[in-house]
């Protein structure tokens, strides 16, 4: 039987959602200089990355429903103790495997995000979590922006394995705080517990869980489409510099800073569904608005770019409430419909990344990529409609 005890703070959650995407982005600028220091070509370094990103895929899959059986803390703790462990592990690695293996280690603090998220729903009230995981989502939003950047300096004066040396000090810290500030909060006693096999497939056959993370493995599903379409689109069919490039990219992850904001003021006042389709509607007309001024032939990267912006603010105003919808179809599996969510983010994001590659033109693609943008994000408001008949559904059976 556990003791609850009292929540972390909110800084400590902060900082674990934020630390999840800065372990996967902030060593891109030294992908080619890992490569060189150890003797191999790009594609295998490149492993460091790809590989990373489907083993927590499948790390979601696991930590979720260990966490609903064992509790939220000691799988937290031994996840961020386990990628400190591997940050020195890649410092000290001399060759290319030993590298990799140690990287992929690092893959459990994708724990920090996908608990994090648990932990909001095990204390807070659905409408509540909603604006808080808006808030949290934030930091998700400043991280790959800073990441790379800070990531790439230190690569320049201290060398690629300063980068994983500030890991590893940073996993220490977040070990300590953890320690300190996370108690548990999911109730693991045995008339709580459901068997570890059954947790997964309770929430497959459950139709309300997949309205809810189709609604946000869409909605994010139009983002990956995006980062893989845009610089091709921007360099090859409006020939925008690098830099601008970049501040181009940047607008996206900013509108969704802003809707994140808007949930997180506002999200306590609405019904979790509805701000899904708030979010929803936004991105598609958004996307629907750029592409006919473009049809129209206002080829610009700036009409580009501010149609986009809405895919981005339209992801902050409905991620809180798909993410807490997921968890809220069976609230004693919180964990297990946190890492199942996360994987199947993951893996359409994946899908559509290749899909994206493939369908792409070389040249005067902006059309192409805002309706398949303007696609994912349609199939997400489809299952955000999907969502509001099941819930009202639920309601009147209850």
């Amino acid at each position: 039987m556990s003791k609850l005890k009292t929540p972390p703070h909110l800084i400590t959650l902060i900082l674990l959602t934020g630390f999840s995407p800065l372990s996967l982005n902030m060593f891109l600028p030294s992908l080619a200089n890992i490569a060189v220091d150890f003797g191999a070509n790009y594609k295998t370094a490149s492993i460091a990355v790809s590989g990373y990103l489907a083993l927590t895929a499948v790390v979601q899959i696991i930590i979720g429903p260990l966490s609903d059986k064992i509790g939220r803390r000691p799988v937290l703790l031994s996840a961020v103790l386990i990628f400190a462990i591997a940050s020195i592990g890649c410092v000290l690695a001399q060759d290319i495997t030993t590298f990799l293996i140690f990287r992929m280690l690092q893959g459990g603090m994708v724990a920090g995000y996908t608990l994090s998220m648990a932990i909001v729903r095990d204390t807070h009230s659905e409408r509540e979590a909603v604006s808080l995981i808006g808030y949290i989502g934030m930091s998700m939003a400043i991280a790959p922006m800073v990441g790379p950047m800070f990531g790439g300096l230190l690569d320049t004066f201290f060398g690629w394995r300063s980068i994983f040396i500030f890991y590893a000090m940073s996993g220490a810290v977040l070990f300590f705080l953890c320690w300190v500030d996370l108690g548990e909060t999911q109730d693991t006693t045995p008339s709580q517990s459901t068997p570890q096999a059954s947790k997964i497939g309770v929430l497959l056959r459950d139709p309300q869980f997949w309205a809810f993370s189709l609604c946000g493995a869409s909605s994010v599903g139009a983002f990956y489409i995006f980062l893989t379409g845009a610089p091709l689109v921007a360099l090859s069919e409006f020939g925008v510099t690098t830099a601008e490039l970049g501040i181009y990219i940047g607008t996206i992850t900013l509108g969704f800073m802003a809707g994140g904001f808007l949930t997180g003021r506002f999200g306590s006042k609405f019904e979790l569904t509805t701000m899904m389709l708030i979010g929803r509607i936004v991105a598609c007309l958004g996307l629907l608005v750029g592409s006919l001024l473009i049809f129209q032939g206002f080829q610009s990267p700036q009409f580009f770019f501010a149609s986009t912006i809405f895919v981005g603010l339209g992801n902050g105003l409905t991620m809180p409430g798909s993410n807490t919808g997921a968890m809220s179809v069976r609230p004693n599996l919180a964990g297990s419909a946190a890492g199942l969510n996360g994987a199947l983010i993951v893996a359409g994001g994946a899908a559509l990344t290749t899909l994206t590659g493939i369908i792409m033109p070389e040249e005067n693609g902006s059309q192409t990529l805002l309706m398949l943008m303007l696609g994912a994000s349609g199939m997400g408001l489809c299952f955000a409609v999907w969502a509001v008949y099941l819930t009202k559904q639920r309601s009147l059976a209850s």
